[in-house]
């Protein structure tokens, strides 16, 4: 696995060895020992997996402490636009955001520890997306920020008139309006 080091410390890209022949391709998609030798040592406690068409939107969540979870994304097939962005107060990259394309052919993953806000953009006909969580799912302590915040001006490369989004995603607050911030200071890990 090479680690791809992102505009913003801690988020990384993880490109794995994929090994072809006629028969098709191998590779390990996640490796414990390897991850918490290269990127930081985590333990994951829950797999989700989605399957989106054209369009959807999804985002920009997180969950507030003491649930915060960092993730481990990747795309099983089709293609995204990943998106993390950072909401730790007092960061030097507070508000900024690293976007990656995901997708089932180039078989990167992006980890995005604690302290982000995370979403995604489906650019195929479709797309299974693959995210590990080293926290579980808290509905009650579910946060989010408006996609379309314009202090963000995230580039969601879809355009706005085939942007699809859930009613929950219509109605989040911009970054300066939330009231859950996550300090840089205090170890989140």
């Amino acid at each position: 696995m090479e680690i791809i080091n992102t505009a913003i410390e801690g988020v990384v890209i993880l490109k794995p060895r994929i090994f072809e022949d006629a028969r098709g391709y191998f590779f390990e998609s996640y490796s414990k020992r390897e991850f918490d030798r290269e990127v930081r040592p985590i333990q994951f406690v829950q797999d989700n997996q989605s399957r989106s068409v054209y369009g959807v939107l999804r985002g920009l969540h997180y969950q507030k402490w003491p649930f915060t979870q960092s993730k481990l994304v990747s795309v099983l097939s089709g293609k995204v636009l990943d998106v993390a962005v950072d909401i730790r107060k007092g960061s030097p990259t507070y508000g900024k955001s690293v976007s990656v394309v995901l997708s089932g052919e180039n078989k990167l993953a992006l980890f995005i520890p604690r302290g982000f806000a995370h979403g995604f953009s489906v650019l195929s006909e479709e797309a299974v997306f693959h995210y590990k969580c080293d926290e579980f799912y808290h509905p009650e302590s579910e946060g989010a920020i408006a996609w379309d915040d314009p202090d963000l001006a995230i580039d969601w490369q879809l355009p706005p008139e085939d942007i699809i989004l859930s009613d929950k995603d219509r109605h989040h607050p911009m970054l300066k309006d939330i009231d859950s911030h996550f300090d840089y200071n205090i170890d989140l890990y």
